[in-house]
């Protein structure tokens, strides 16, 4: 999809101000702080940021499968133009699988053990669609070839464990998008494979999205996937979008000290002849966010505004945003120049 054709295009997305909190022992947990934003048809966003820093919770909520639990989720969330926030129990069972499909980060703690693979794909078919045991066992075994599955017969009579762990990806994905859903989340579905097959996961979830003209939301902790799968690009910490735009845009000219941070620590592009240069430091409690830029203990650019309120969105470009006091009046050292541009007290607040 061009970028004008998604900015006039109908979001099948539209997120406004969501914030989940939940209620634990040792307080309230901020996991998710004020997210907002769109996501057309046919587009693949990276959602980029460590462990903790809300990627996860953010996409459940997209599911509606906070409900119930100890969460309150704040905010307004629409798919396909329907309030999720404001649908019942049976309402958000139908969504699921039909118009909104999740793969789940570890699939072999989400795939039932005491089901087969075949089994689990035909129940999703069946409950959406209506089609009887012979018409989604058919459909069944066209989703494992199109998922690259070899032997689909014997593989459909097989039990997870039965599997690698790139074949029980597969078998997600072929779940996920036996319904051929509108939106598909997919929560860092290739983490626990090796580099080949996370390649060869990768290649095939860009092919069917295409196929298909699905949406996407793609959540990572890797800059060289997300460089792969996404179109445009948000960049979490501390449950927040601390930077978004369009992918080439933010890997190539990041405007936000935690975005060059996690370039300058990971082997991608133009970054595989430079030394590494580690995050300082280590993500907030999010039970104990102190006023000001949550970033700001671990930023080698930190100023006294910067922990004197939270900053706001500043527009870098049309489509470009970054939450950045520095960012907002070009203060922030060019990205690949950081190091070399360290007054002596950045220095020390670095160290």
């Amino acid at each position: 999809m061009t970028p004008a054709s998604a900015t006039e295009a109908t979001p099948v997305v539209s997120v406004r101000d969501l914030r989940v909190r939940f209620a634990t022992r040792e307080g309230t947990v901020h996991a998710v702080n004020g997210v907002s934003f769109d996501l057309v048809p046919g587009e693949v966003l990276g959602i980029l940021g460590e462990s903790g820093s809300g990627k996860s919770v953010t996409l459940r909520a997209l599911m509606g499968l906070l409900s119930g639990s100890r969460a309150r989720v704040e905010g307004e969330i629409r798919v396909a133009g329907l309030d999720v926030g404001r649908l019942t129990e049976a309402e958000t069972a139908a969504l699921r699988g039909r118009t909104i499909a999740m793969i789940f980060q570890e699939p072999m703690l989400t795939l039932d053990p005491i089901y087969t693979i075949g089994e689990q794909i035909e129940e999703t078919i069946i409950r959406h669609e209506g089609l009887s045991w012979r018409a989604a066992r058919a459909r069944a075994l066209e989703l494992l070839e199109m998922v690259q599955i070899p032997d689909g017969p014997r593989r459909l009579k097989a039990y997870p464990h039965e599997m690698s762990g790139g074949m029980r990806q597969r078998a997600m994905m072929a779940i996920a998008l036996s319904c051929r859903p509108a939106v598909l989340l997919a929560d860092e579905p290739t983490t626990a494979l090796d580099v080949t097959v996370q390649i060869q996961i990768l290649l095939l979830l860009r092919k069917l999205q295409r196929e298909f003209g699905m949406a996407v939301i793609f959540v990572t902790h890797d800059v060289g996937v997300s460089d792969e799968i996404a179109d445009r690009l948000a960049v979490m910490y501390a449950g927040r979008f601390v930077e978004t735009g369009p992918m080439d845009a933010v890997i190539r000219a990041p405007r936000h000290p935690y975005t060059q941070g996690l370039l300058t620590s990971s082997v991608h592009g133009s970054f595989r002849d430079h030394r590494l240069e580690a995050i300082p430091g280590m993500p907030p409690a999010l039970s104990e966010l102190s006023p000001g830029c949550a970033f700001a203990p671990r930023c080698r650019h930190v100023e006294d505004r910067c922990v004197a309120a939270d900053p706001p969105e500043y527009r870098v470009a049309p489509d470009h945003a970054a939450r950045c006091v520095r960012a907002s009046d070009g203060s922030l050292p060019v990205f690949g120049t950081a190091t070399a541009t360290l007054s002596p007290a950045e220095g020390e607040r670095a160290g």
